[in-house]
């Protein structure tokens, strides 16, 4: 029996229960079950929110903020690190705070970037054969420890910073039922992270106006001192906000993304060779490639969340045009637009040679992640460290990523041989 067709065989008024079903396959089914929507039902209405699953479909959502916001994110970002650019749409902390942040994390500070990367694994890394949590013992890591050097947030220790992150992250892009339990964690952790990044950000702004030799090459410093001068017209709460912004956007996707891809690639045994043929010529592009490629088999984010601020048509002018009522949850199913056959050729093929920009993984216009050079460049990095040291993968369920119940990866275990 199809989807749609079990789906329809529950009586209508048993919402819970067609919810239910629904959720359950975009957990463990997304593929195949998009396939289907792709082709029999492009925009799929359900009691409580309505999917987007084709690619010029999806784009027209995450282009058109007038219609469909980021408000489900930003209600909660607004209670926990207070006003922030990911949460808003054409407002001030989009028009003011983006460029302000760009200046202080430009996309050309990536080599400078991807040296710190390639100094920790050196350190992280052992040199001979051995079972690898690559979870627990790097892709978590590195992004901490980013957000220590370059963005200059290195935060009580490690342990507290990613608890930071990872309850922030939670609840803001992955509690769409509203978990009480969720959004009070993060709340927890943002008043600890606000609190923690006043005393830092006084401390620096002391520092810097004794001494102004005392600046160091990070992302608050710059900030710090683009305030002192008077050309940042951030209120102090804004700035706390948009510092705690890097971590939060830092750690957990940056570490999913290192798994996912690397799991992708090792499954194939011509992509491995391939990234390790990239590798040698120290082809980073080519690489890039690669692991861009490797996520859209296994996405991090497999869908965006939208509000829709007024009533209005889905997929406008197409036979599957859809008319969506104001309040209307949209998921914007990014996932299966990067499947999506009549924009992407040969989609059930690995290729390298895919235009850039057909890739979503990053987001796309004003919502495109701030970071997305950093990111790339330590992913590519990570795993690129990790193939040259003889990365294999294990066989059962003792290799597969493990969630443990929560929305992002826990432990991936794989074998290092030494060589490549």
């Amino acid at each position: 029996m199809s989807y749609l067709a079990q789906y329809n065989s529950i009586p209508p008024d048993d919402v819970a229960t067609r919810t239910s079903l629904i959720s359950g396959w975009l957990r463990t089914d997304t593929r195949p079950f998009f396939a289907e929507l792709r082709r029999s039902q492009p925009v799929f209405q359900t009691p409580a929110f309505t999917l987007v699953t084709r690619y010029n479909d999806v784009i027209d959502v995450l282009r058109r903020n007038a219609d469909f916001s980021v408000k489900i994110y930003g209600d909660k970002m607004d209670r926990v690190v207070g006003p922030h650019m990911l949460g808003r749409d054409h407002s001030l902390q989009n028009t003011r705070d983006k460029p302000f942040m760009r200046v202080a994390m430009p996309d050309a500070d990536a080599e400078r970037v991807r040296g710190m990367v390639r100094r920790w694994l050196e350190d992280l890394l052992p040199d001979e054969s051995d079972d690898f949590d690559v979870v627990r013992e790097v892709s978590r890591l590195i992004p901490v420890k980013l957000c220590a050097e370059y963005f200059g947030f290195p935060g009580p220790d490690v342990a507290t910073m990613m608890r930071w992150s990872k309850a922030t992250q939670t609840d803001f892009f992955k509690n769409i039922q509203r978990d009480t339990r969720i959004h009070e964690a993060a709340v927890s952790a943002g008043r600890a992270m606000k609190s923690y990044l006043k005393e830092l950000i006084s401390e620096r702004e002391q520092a810097i106006r004794t001494d102004s030799g005392a600046v160091e090459q990070t992302v608050v410093d710059h900030l710090v001192q683009l305030y002192i001068d008077g050309h940042l017209p951030l209120e102090p709460e804004a700035l706390i906000a948009n510092i705690a912004g890097l971590l939060i956007g830092a750690v957990e996707t940056t570490s999913q993304a290192i798994a996912q891809t690397l799991q992708q690639i090792l499954l194939r045994e011509d992509v491995h060779e391939l990234a390790l043929t990239a590798i040698r010529a120290e082809a980073n592009d080519d690489l890039l490639d690669i692991t861009n490629e490797a996520l859209r088999f296994n996405p991090i984010n497999p869908l965006l969340f939208r509000y829709t601020e007024t009533d209005t048509v889905l997929a406008a002018g197409t036979p599957h045009a859809h008319p969506v009522r104001r309040g209307t949850t949209i998921f914007a199913c990014t996932a299966s637009a990067m499947w999506d056959g009549e924009v992407i050729q040969f989609p059930d093929q690995f290729s390298t040679n895919r235009s850039r920009h057909h890739y979503l993984h990053f987001g796309v216009n004003s919502h495109e992640c701030l970071g997305r050079t950093l990111g790339e460049t330590m992913i590519v990095e990570v795993v690129s460290a990790l193939l040259q040291r003889g990365a294999r993968p294990i066989d059962g369920t003792e290799g597969a990523i493990q969630f443990n119940g929560g929305p992002f990866p826990e432990s991936y275990r794989i074998e290092l041989t030494g060589q490549a």
